[in-house]
């Protein structure tokens, strides 16, 4: 891809959907996770620790070539992003569970993100390693400065200007999606002529990836009962990773396009997965509060 597309515009577009994000974002969603923390424990837990194991388990299984498979991990190691917040909403999950979710994840990435990637790297593609592909130290810095400083920034213009943070929040978003939308379909375009044999490649990947997350995302908080909204929103908050961060990642501070295919394969997969879960999961529980049926009077 254009350089200037990949190492401005497109770390720009995302420093401004991160900084939407702090827009909605206040102390109290972090104090929350004092009020509630077996369910955020247990999201975390599952987040950092079993998400990136599945991921590896399932590029080791399917024999993923060493880019695609350090793709997978880069995903893997990426929070939540907004659209988890979007589907918790439509299907009647703790959305307030869900920013602080995001906003915990998004503060350990700075450091959970640089720590997989250099794992992926060392054991899947030493080989891209070699070549300086890596995370070191000033490019952890880079992950900071695209992550966490604009998120801190609109925290403290919501703080300050809470009027203004209201108003900018909407039409902020919609700049952002449009823009990394844009971004993201000139870097599947750019791969265009390859993009049939990623799909094969890593498309079952990311389906088995996407059904793992919102699978175990849901049923392990319920099976240490944690109540059923609170679990739609770890299942979404789990299931429905930030794409477009792992692509941003692989292709400014990693300057890779190949590794950001798996993330781009994800999201186009993710989307009616993610939909469908949330479907089953409404229907489920309605089918289950829903009263009996009168017996019928044999007279």
């Amino acid at each position: 891809m254009n350089s200037v597309i990949t190492q401005t515009l497109l770390p720009v577009a995302l420093a401004v959907v991160m900084a939407g994000l702090g827009l909605s974002l206040t102390v109290t969603d972090f104090r929350r996770v004092a009020r509630h923390p077996k369910v955020v424990t247990v999201a975390l837990l599952l987040q950092l620790v079993a998400l990136p194991a599945v991921c590896f388990g399932i590029t080791y299984a399917l024999d993923l070539s060493p880019v695609l498979g350090t793709g997978m991990m880069l995903l893997a190691a990426s929070p939540g992003g907004t659209v988890a917040n979007v589907f918790s909403h439509l299907f009647h999950g703790d959305v307030a569970l869900n920013v602080t979710l995001t906003a915990v994840n998004s503060v350990l990435a700075v450091v959970t993100v640089p720590l997989v990637v250099n794992f992926s790297l060392w054991y899947f593609a030493p080989d891209l390693g070699a070549d300086g592909v890596t995370l070191q130290f000033g490019k952890v810095l880079e992950v900071f400065a695209i992550v966490l400083i604009p998120v801190a920034l609109g925290m403290l213009l919501r703080r300050a200007k809470p009027v203004l943070a209201e108003r900018l929040d909407r039409p902020v978003r919609l700049v952002s999606t449009v823009v990394l939308a844009l971004v993201v379909l000139g870097a599947v375009f750019s791969e265009r002529a390859h993009l049939g044999g990623y799909f094969a490649s890593v498309g079952l990947a990311s389906l088995l990836f996407c059904l793992v997350s919102l699978s175990v995302g849901f049923w392990v908080p319920r099976a240490v009962g944690v109540r059923h909204r609170q679990a739609v929103a770890a299942a979404f908050e789990i299931g429905a990773h930030n794409a477009t961060l792992a692509m941003t990642l692989a292709m400014t501070t990693l300057g890779s396009v190949r590794l950001a295919i798996p993330a781009a394969v994800y999201a186009m997969i993710m989307i009616p997965v993610t939909a469908l879960f949330g479907w089953v999961l409404t229907t489920r529980r309605g089918a289950l509060a829903a009263p009996p049926a009168p017996a019928e009077n044999p007279n």
